[in-house]
C-alpha cells in the first residue's frame, strides 16, 4: 500500500468586500411618544420584536427584580396563559435589564403578530407582580446572583467596573443578594408606574411584514399605552484615571483574570472607525497581535480578548485574559508590550487590510439574519441613530489609512492611559506583578 503525502494548501486571497445594502425601514412616531421602527426581511415568515425603554438610575436590585418579573401576569392573564397565547402565535417574549434600558424582545410568526402587541400592551399597561410569582423569581433570582459571586470573570469585572466609574451608576450592576430579598410586589408596581412608558422608548419589528400595515397594527396596540412617568438622565461616563494597578486577592487562585480598561469614543466620533480596526489588530479577534503573543506563541491563555463597549453614557475598550497564576506577570508585560508597539508604530499594510475585511465582513453577518438586524437597529435607535449610520460607518472603515489607525493606537491604546485590574492570589502573583508596575491590593468582594 502506498502512501502519498498531501502537501500544503494555500489558502486562496480574499475576495473583494460586498457592498453593504441595507434594508429600507419605516418609522412613525405615535402620539403617546413611543417610536416605531419596521423592517422589512422576508427571509422567513417571522417577525423579531425589540422594544427598547431607558431605564437608567432605577434602583438596582429593583429594576432586576422588574424585569425578572414583568411577564408575570396582568389584571387577565396569569404568566402561564400569557406563555400559551404567545406559543399560540408560534411566539415568545422575554425581558432583560442593564445600566441603559429595560429592554422587551422576542419573535413570532407574522400572521401573529396583531396577537402579540396586544399582550405586549397588555404587559405594559397592566403588569401585576403576582405575589407568589415573585417571590419565585426573587429565590432565582438570588440563586443566579450567588452563583456568579463565586465566579472569577464576574469577580475581575465588578472590581473592574468599580475601578473605571467610581461613583457613576455604571460601577455596580449587580445587585447584592439581600438588596434583591427585600423587593416587595407593591415596590415593583410602583417602579412600573413610574418607569414604565412610552416617553422615549423605541419599538422595533423586523420580519416579512408589510410596513405600513405593521405600524398600522402596533398604533392600534400601543396607543393606550401612556403615563409621562418619571426618567431620570445618567450623567457622562468619568475621564478614565491611570493610577496603580488594581490587584484583587483571592486566595488560593490557581489563574489570575486580567483586565485593562482603555479610553473609547462613542460611535458617531471621528475616530471610532479607526479605533475599531485598532483594537482589532491589538486584540479584537483571533488574528490578532496579542492573541498571536500570549496564546499562540506563549501559551499563557485560551482566550484572550478586546473589544469596545459602547453604553448611553459613555464608551471603553475593556481587554480580558485569564492566565495561570505562574505567568501573571508575564502576561502582563506581553499585554504592555502589544499596546505599547501600537501605540507607537503603524500597523503593516495587509495586516490592516485583513483586519478591515474583517470587520466588513462582520458588519454584513450582523445584519444577515432578522433576529441580529433587530437587535443592531434597536441598539442604534436607543442611541439615537438609525440603520443608515450604518453606511457611513463602512465608509469609514474602508477609508482608514495605517496613519489613522497608528494615530488612534496612540490616542486611546497607549500603555500610560489603562486602568488594569487583576484578580488573584496576591501573595503569589504580587511580587510578579510589583516589579513591572505600582500595585494597591484590596480584598475580594463578597
Amino acid at each position: 500500500m502506498s502512501v502519498v503525502a498531501a502537501g500544503v494548501r494555500t489558502l486562496p486571497p480574499l475576495g473583494p468586500t460586498r457592498k453593504l445594502k441595507l434594508p429600507k425601514q419605516v418609522e412613525r412616531r405615535l402620539g403617546n411618544g413611543l417610536t416605531v421602527i419596521v423592517v422589512r426581511r422576508p427571509a422567513v415568515p417571522l417577525v423579531e420584536l425589540r422594544l427598547w425603554m431607558p431605564f437608567g438610575r432605577a434602583p438596582l436590585a429593583r429594576g432586576a427584580m422588574l424585569a425578572q418579573t414583568l411577564l408575570s401576569g396582568t389584571e387577565s392573564m396569569t404568566s402561564v396563559q400569557i406563555a400559551a397565547e404567545l406559543q399560540r402565535v408560534g411566539g415568545g417574549l422575554n425581558a432583560g435589564i442593564d445600566p441603559d434600558r429595560l429592554m422587551l424582545s422576542g419573535a413570532g410568526l407574522v400572521t401573529g403578530l396583531d396577537r402579540m402587541l396586544e399582550i405586549l400592551a397588555d404587559v405594559l399597561t397592566g403588569a401585576t407582580y403576582p405575589a407568589d410569582d415573585v417571590a419565585t423569581e426573587r429565590d432565582r433570582l438570588v440563586d443566579r446572583i450567588q452563583v456568579a459571586q463565586s465566579q472569577p470573570a464576574h469577580l475581575a469585572r465588578t472590581a473592574l467596573l468599580k475601578r473605571v466609574y467610581g461613583r457613576h451608576p455604571y460601577a455596580v450592576q449587580t445587585p447584592e443578594p439581600d438588596q434583591v430579598r427585600a423587593v416587595r410586589p407593591g415596590v415593583l408596581r410602583s417602579l412600573h408606574a413610574q418607569r414604565v412608558h412610552p416617553a422615549h422608548a423605541v419599538l422595533v419589528l423586523v420580519g416579512d411584514v408589510q410596513p405600513d400595515r405593521a405600524l398600522d397594527a402596533a398604533e392600534k396596540a400601543l396607543s393606550g399605552w401612556n403615563g409621562a412617568g418619571h426618567s431620570a438622565d445618567l450623567p457622562s461616563a468619568p475621564p478614565l484615571e491611570p493610577g496603580p494597578l488594581l490587584l484583587v486577592d483571592r486566595p488560593g487562585s490557581v489563574q489570575s483574570s486580567l483586565r485593562v480598561a482603555l479610553p473609547a469614543v462613542p460611535r458617531t466620533h471621528p475616530d471610532h472607525a479607526a479605533l475599531q480596526l485598532a483594537n482589532l489588530i491589538f486584540g479584537g479577534y483571533f488574528s490578532s497581535r496579542w492573541v498571536e503573543n500570549i496564546r499562540e506563541d506563549k501559551g499563557y491563555t485560551y482566550g484572550p480578548h478586546s473589544l469596545v463597549e459602547h453604553s448611553v453614557a459613555g464608551s471603553v475598550l475593556v481587554a480580558a485574559a485569564d492566565v495561570a497564576t505562574e505567568v501573571t506577570g508575564p502576561a502582563l508585560l506581553e499585554t504592555t508590550y502589544e499596546l505599547g508597539r501600537l501605540a507607537s508604530l503603524p500597523p503593516r499594510e495587509e495586516e490592516l487590510e485583513q483586519a478591515r475585511q474583517y470587520a466588513l465582513g462582520t458588519l454584513q453577518l450582523g445584519i444577515s439574519t432578522q433576529a441580529g438586524l433587530a437587535s443592531l437597529t434597536s441598539a442604534y435607535a436607543g442611541n439615537g441613530l438609525r440603520l443608515d449610520f450604518l453606511a457611513e460607518h463602512a465608509a469609514r472603515l474602508a477609508k482608514a489609512t495605517p496613519a489613522d489607525v497608528a494615530e488612534a493606537g496612540r490616542k486611546y491604546l497607549a500603555p500610560a492611559r489603562a486602568v488594569t485590574v487583576v484578580l488573584g492570589d496576591a501573595e503569589r502573583v504580587g511580587p510578579q506583578l510589583a516589579a513591572l508596575t505600582p500595585v494597591v491590593t484590596e480584598p475580594v468582594s463578597a
